[in-house]
């Protein structure tokens, strides 16, 4: 079964379903549950047997004594607790309520069709374009989105020439919600590799400068400890990947730590990774004993892209006085490798990346270089890994704190 197999699986789950089995595993109890829900013990019967159904196993265990969740059960409980969690989170970050209890009544008002809509709205950038990838009519569509906004009570959709598109306040509650329903997918997910079938799919954001190093010295272990697993990898840039981080694209991005952090995402430093002054193996700076500033100044540089640390750092080795040519700003590894190796060309790397440069990079004799900076992982601040995600990035952990790595390791 696929990735979107699996997605497919957790969309056709309703949020009325979810509650239930919320309630049941709370409760203990599907009696107790369907008075907590105001529906009859029958029906409420009926939705967990439809649940399990979908999802492949039994859920909860009846006795005499209670219902009780079974080991799938709690599985797929803690992740459900999850997405209400965060979803009434999204809820009360629109400004429809303040209050925990308003935020969760109005949350078992909506429905799967009102968050999609939501969401597709903001992903196709219009309401005929995501009619039209929902496959229903625009009529359906704008009625969905009326009826979340008439739940939330704040405006969510705005009207200008080119059509109808999605306020601010939206497109924070699209994104909220969008990472609240990847937890009923993990669930799934979850309970799947607990069954013993195929391990799912992972993704991963390489950042510029080490991200890509780091992790390419890893893939071949994880992929030994999970044969079947589908691992996408994402390179961009570090503003880049972590828009898609926030908005639930990416699972964690891997490389040079942000020097300021974001209340939504957190880091873990694994090593410092000094920058060196580097060349190409045979340039005429190797054969000079000591390095001046003068000589760096007199080099055709590659810098770092604006906003970068390593641009940071360029900047700071040349503070006060007229700085190099540089007429190549970029954060591709390939391209300034290749650059190096064919021209006299100098550079920033981190000691990481000049031990992957296969021998045909050094560094000069010239330093230190401040800041030093940090290469690590960041996730989502309430993320919740599975045990695919826990995995790689143990196996990250290990590999770093190796005595042979040439990093300073932190901690």
């Amino acid at each position: 079964m696929t990735s979107s197999d699996t997605a497919a699986r957790a969309g056709a789950i309703s949020l009325r379903q979810l509650r239930l089995f919320e309630a049941i595993g709370d409760l203990k109890s599907v009696r107790r549950a369907s008075e907590e829900c105001s529906l009859s013990q029958p029906a409420v019967t009926q939705a967990l047997a439809k649940l399990e159904d979908q999802i492949g196993c039994m859920l909860v265990d009846r006795c005499a004594s209670g219902s009780f969740l079974n080991e799938f059960g709690e599985i797929f409980h803690a992740r459900v607790k999850r997405f209400f969690d965060q979803t009434e989170e999204a809820v009360i970050c629109s400004g429809a309520t303040a209050a925990p209890a308003a935020a969760r009544a109005i949350v078992n008002r909506l429905t799967r069709s009102q968050v999609r809509t939501l969401t597709s709205t903001i992903e196709q950038g219009s309401f005929e374009d995501a009619a039209a990838a929902l496959g229903i009519s625009a009529a359906s569509l704008q009625r969905a989105a009326r009826d979340l906004e008439g739940n939330l009570r704040v405006p969510l959709f705005y009207r200008t020439a080119a059509g109808i598109l999605v306020t601010p306040q939206g497109a924070e509650f699209g994104r909220r919600a969008k990472l609240a329903l990847q937890e009923i997918v993990w669930g799934l997910e979850e309970i799947d590799e607990a069954r013993g079938g195929a391990s799912r799919q992972i993704v991963i954001g390489a950042m510029p400068f080490g991200g890509s190093v780091l992790l390419a010295s890893v893939l071949d272990d994880f992929l030994r400890l999970h044969p079947q697993a589908d691992v996408r990898i994402m390179s961009d840039s570090a503003a880049e990947l972590t828009k898609s981080l926030r908005a639930g694209d990416v699972d964690f991005m891997i490389g040079l730590l942000p020097e300021t952090g974001m209340e939504d995402l957190q880091s873990e430093a694994l090593a410092q990774t000094p920058y060196s002054v580097v060349v190409r193996r045979g340039h005429p700076l190797i054969q000079k004993g000591r390095v001046s500033i003068d000589d760096l100044v007199a080099c055709d540089w590659i810098v770092g892209e604006t906003g970068s640390s390593r641009r940071r750092c360029y900047e700071g080795l040349f503070a006060g006085r007229e700085g190099p040519q540089a007429q190549i700003a970029t954060c591709a590894t390939p391209v300034i490798r290749l650059l190096l190796e064919r021209s006299d060309r100098v550079t920033l790397m981190t000691t990481f990346e000049l031990q992957y440069a296969e021998g045909s990079l050094r560094a000069l004799p010239y330093g230190p270089i401040m800041p030093t900076p940090s290469i690590g992982i960041t996730m989502r601040a309430d993320w919740l890994p599975t045990k695919l995600h826990a995995d790689f990035i143990g196996l990250l952990r290990d590999h770093v704190a190796k005595p042979a790595a040439p990093l300073r390791q932190v901690g």
